[in-house]
C-alpha cells in the first residue's frame, strides 16, 4: 500500500482518541487541524493527497480547485450527508467518498428521544424539581400509541425510526421518492404522498438528505397544511426546514412543538463552546427563548458504536482507493442528481 498522508480538519478530542484507536489497523499519516477547512486556511493542505472533512467544512467550487491544485485528490466525508461539497466541481478532478450508515439507531433512537422529551415535558420537569418544584400544570403530554406519525425519507434512518414507532402501536405514514412498498407492507407501515402526510400526521419527522427537492420541504405553505399542534422533528439536515416560517407557526400555535437537532446555520455554533459569547444569531436565539422546542447541537450521531463505525469506514475508503479497489461509499455527482 503506497503512503498517503491525510489532512484531517474540526477535530475534536473524541475525534482524535478514536481515528487514532482505529489507525492502528491502517497505519496512515493523519496531520489534525482543529479548525474547519475555510478558503482561508486551504493552503494547509498542501502536500496532502488525501483530506478527512466533517458536516461544516464546506467545499465549493472554489475550494475544490484550491484543494485540486494544492495536489489533493481524496475529499473523505466521515458523515453521511454530502451537501456541503460540491460535487459538480470535483467531478474528474476529486475523488469524494463518505460514510453512508454509521450507525442508523444512532440517529433514529436519538429522534425518539426528542418525540418524548417534548411530549411528556422532561425538558421542563428536570428544571422544576431541581428548584424543589413538583407541581405537574403545564407538564400535560399524550399517549403516542395510537398517534399518527409521519415520516419524510424511509432510508436505513427512516425505516429503523419506522420499526420503533411501530412497537410503541403508532399509525406510521411514510413519504420517500424512492417507496419501498415491499419493506411498508411487511412493517405495517403506508407510503403516502406528501400533502397526506401533512394533513394527518401528528408528528412530522424528517429522516432525508438535503437536496434541491428537499430544501426547505417544511415551510409556510406545508405548515398550514399540518394539524394544529403538530410535533415537528428534524435530525437530518438544518436547510430541510425554513426557520422563519418555523418560528411562525411556533408563534401562533400551529406547531405545537418542535425538536431540531441541526440548524440552517449550525456551523458557526455547533460542536463548539460559545457559553462565553453573545449569541449573534436572531433566529437561533429566538428559537431558544421557547420552552416547547428543544435544540442538539447535531448529537443524533453521537454513540460510542457510531462513532468508531464512522472511523473504521472512513479509513477503510481510503484504503480502498489507495489499492484501486472498487469505492462502494464513493459519492458522484450523477448519482447524487438523480
Amino acid at each position: 500500500m503506497k503512503p498517503i498522508k491525510l489532512a484531517f480538519f474540526d477535530t475534536k478530542p473524541y475525534d482524535k482518541e478514536v481515528f487514532d484507536t482505529v489507525n492502528q489497523q491502517f497505519g496512515f499519516e493523519i496531520k489534525y487541524f482543529k479548525f474547519h477547512l475555510t478558503a482561508d486556511n486551504v493552503l494547509l493542505t498542501q502536500g496532502f493527497e488525501g483530506i478527512v472533512i466533517f458536516v461544516n467544512d464546506i467545499v465549493d467550487e472554489y475550494m475544490v480547485d484550491q484543494l485540486y491544485n494544492n495536489g489533493v485528490r481524496l475529499i473523505a466525508l466521515r458523515c453521511a450527508g454530502f451537501n456541503n461539497v460540491d460535487l459538480k466541481a470535483a467531478k474528474g478532478k476529486i475523488t469524494v467518498v463518505r460514510v453512508p450508515a454509521y450507525s442508523p439507531h444512532a440517529v433514529a433512537e436519538h429522534t425518539v428521544a426528542l418525540m418524548l422529551t417534548l411530549n411528556r415535558k422532561i425538558h421542563r420537569a428536570y428544571f422544576r424539581t431541581r428548584d424543589a418544584n413538583f407541581a405537574l400544570n403545564g407538564l400535560l403530554g399524550f399517549d403516542m400509541q395510537h398517534k399518527t406519525v409521519g415520516i419524510i425519507g424511509t432510508g436505513k434512518i427512516g425505516k429503523v425510526l419506522a420499526k420503533i414507532l411501530i412497537g410503541f402501536e403508532m399509525q406510521v405514514l411514510v413519504y420517500d421518492k424512492y417507496p419501498d412498498y415491499a419493506w411498508a407492507q411487511q412493517l405495517g407501515c403506508r407510503y403516502v404522498e406528501l400533502d397526506e402526510l401533512f394533513r394527518k400526521s401528528d408528528i412530522i419527522s424528517l429522516n432525508c438528505p438535503l437536496t434541491k427537492e428537499t430544501e426547505y420541504i417544511i415551510n409556510r405553505e406545508a405548515i398550514h397544511k399540518m394539524k394544529d399542534g403538530v410535533m415537528i422533528i428534524n435530525t437530518g439536515r438544518g436547510k430541510l426546514i425554513n426557520t422563519k416560517h418555523l418560528i411562525e407557526g411556533l408563534k401562533s400555535g400551529k406547531i405545537g412543538s418542535a425538536g431540531l437537532d441541526v440548524y440552517e446555520e449550525e456551523s458557526k455554533y455547533f460542536f463548539e463552546d460559545m457559553s462565553d459569547r453573545v449569541l449573534t444569531d436572531d433566529i437561533l436565539a429566538r428559537l431558544l427563548t421557547f420552552n416547547n422546542v428543544i435544540i442538539t447541537s447535531h448529537q443524533g450521531f453521537f454513540t460510542q458504536e457510531a462513532i468508531h463505525n464512522i472511523a473504521l469506514v472512513t479509513l477503510e475508503n481510503i484504503r480502498s482507493y489507495i489499492e484501486g479497489k472498487p469505492l462502494v461509499n464513493e459519492v458522484k455527482w450523477e448519482e447524487a442528481n438523480l
